[in-house]
Parts: structure tokens; sequence; C-alpha cells
């Protein structure tokens, strides 16, 4: 089969089109035959050498759509989708013709999704629902996405809003109409207004945000904790250029404030599943909307689609293998 590789560390030159043998099933593994698999910034962090745990040579890739070819008789030419933190750094990833999974990991994926939408939604949706889950974000809560135009902010978005929760999306520059964020927030603030923490506020009544999602980076962990209401909670997921912050002290234990990090590397294939399964109802029933796909290139182009996360490109990159 051919694969995507990389056998060092560095920019998205160092990966490389290569044969592989074919997986093969076992009792407790099925093989997938890969339709498409979407490329994150978390992979293109992997291939520059920024995660620890990744062993070499390594096919890189976390999202994945497909079908199963062997493994279990019940599974055979079922349509799955898959994610996980282990696929991809500690075993071989979805940037393949063919990919062996634990039969455990297996989920079917939503009726209504293409191959290609079905494997944008892995880590952006997974990261969302991980976060507001840590939050215990409840019905009339309002939560204050940062980010709010990017995939993971998009899909917090529309999970807080199935919740019940009141929205602000906190973005940078015009966000574009076909996104969650312009068609679910209650108000859309643009973090660049100088007035941004008065607008919050003032839309809270005074109180700031029962729970701030950070899915931005940047400068932006000591202003979103100054914007939490009484008891407010705060997640993380992602840092500034420079790794460590200050905050406070006084200020956020007498505000009883929360501050929580989620690391969705912790959850390998099956685990990630699990999740999947949660949220397939929500595809199916139109519910949640997948990301927005901005590009779709073969797999022997995948050194141009990883080029193109790194620049930042808006939408989600999709290898379609098929």
């Amino acid at each position: 089969m051919q694969v995507i590789e990389f056998k060092e560390f560095g920019s998205p030159s160092q990966l490389h089109l290569a044969e592989r043998p074919l997986p093969q099933a076992n009792a407790s593994s099925a093989v997938v035959r890969v339709e498409a698999v979407s490329v994150n910034p978390s992979d293109v962090k992997n291939v520059a050498g920024r995660m620890s745990q990744t062993t070499l040579p390594r096919i890189p890739g976390r999202d994945y759509s497909g079908v199963v070819v062997d493994g279990p008789e019940e599974w055979i030419n079922q349509a799955m989708w898959g994610t996980g933190g282990d696929v991809g750094f500690t075993r071989d990833g979805s940037n393949a013709e063919y990919i062996q999974v634990p039969v455990a990991s297996l989920v079917r994926m939503p009726e209504a999704l293409s191959y290609e939408q079905a494997a944008c939604v892995g880590v952006t949706f997974v990261t969302a629902w991980c976060a507001l889950n840590y939050a215990k974000l409840s019905e009339g809560e309002t939560l204050a996405v940062f980010g709010a135009n990017g995939g993971v902010g998009g899909a917090a978005i529309q999970i807080a809003k199935h919740l019940g929760a009141h929205v602000i999306g906190i973005h940078r520059g015009e966000p574009g109409g076909a996104t969650p964020a312009a068609k679910l927030a209650d108000i859309l603030i643009d973090s660049s207004d100088p007035v941004m923490g008065s607008l919050l506020r003032a839309h809270t009544g005074g109180r700031g945000a029962d729970v701030i999602f950070n899915a931005a980076g940047g400068p932006v962990f000591g202003i979103a904790l100054g914007l939490l209401a009484h008891g407010g909670r705060q997640v993380e997921i992602t840092s500034p250029t420079y790794r460590r912050v200050t905050l406070d002290l006084v200020d956020f234990y007498h505000n009883e404030s929360q501050l929580l990090g989620v690391d969705t590397l912790k959850r390998d294939l099956t685990a990630s599943g699990r999740i999947l399964e949660d949220l397939r109802p929500g595809f199916d029933s139109g519910i949640y909307q997948p990301p927005v796909i901005s590009k779709s290139m073969p797999l022997a182009q995948a050194r141009q689609a990883y080029e193109l996360v790194a620049k930042g490109e808006r939408g989600r990159v999709v290898l379609k293998l098929r």
C-alpha cells in the first residue's frame, strides 16, 4: 500500500510517499480501507518534533474515515470514522491507504456525512466535547469562546448551543458567514477591539462568563481569566509561544475560579471512539455540522497539504484517498 511517512523531524518537507506491506487483522484488531483523512495543526506539530511521545519512522495522521475490510464479520464493509491521541504518534496513523485499528475503537460514522466530512470531525469535536464536559457547562450558563472562528471553537459553539448555553464568540477579524460562530453565537466580539472586556461584561450584566474556552492561544490566558464570573471555569487546550503564564492568585481565589487543562492526546483510538459514538446522533439529526472543507487533495500531495495547514489555512484540508 502507499503511505506517507517521515523518518526525521522537521518541516513538511520530511514527508515522503512510500510503500508499506498491507496491515493484517488479528484477534483484537481490524483493518480499515482509508477513504479520507484531515490534516490537523497537531499533525504538523508532530512532524516538526513537538510531540515528545512520537517514535520514528512514523506514518502521521489522527483523523480518518473509511470502510472495514478485515476483522470481525459484523464489521466488514461498514463505514466508520476514528481519531485518537495514539494514532500517528506511538502507532502508525491514517495517512495511508489502509490502517490497523483496535476492534474496540470501531465506530459507525454518521450516515448524513460524506467520507470527507466525517474525516474532519475527530480532533475538533472531541477536543470541544472534552473541554465542555470538564467545565460542566450547563443549560442557561454563558460560554465565551476565544478562537470562535477556528475548527475547535466552532465545534464548541455547536455543542454549547445544543446544551442550552448562551454563547459569546470572540474572534480575530471577520468570521466567515458559513462558520458556526457567525450562525450560532449570540454575540460576536472582535478580539482586537480595545473595549472587548467591557463588551463581554455588558452582555452578561456585569457578571462575566461562567465558562471561558481558550481555543486561540496567544496572549489570551490572563485576559480571559479576568473575564470569569464568580465561580467561573477557564479551559485551556493550547498555550502562547512561551510556556509560562502569571496570574493574580488573590483575585483568582477570591473569585473562586477554576482552571482546567484538556489534552486529547491522552485519549487513544478506543477512548476517542466512545466520544464519537456520543456525537454521532447529533450529526445524523443535523444538530451538528462538520467543519468547512477548504481544500481536498490526493495522498501524494500530503506535503503540500501539511504546508497549507502550517501557514494557517482557514477551513479543513483533506486528503482524499479514493
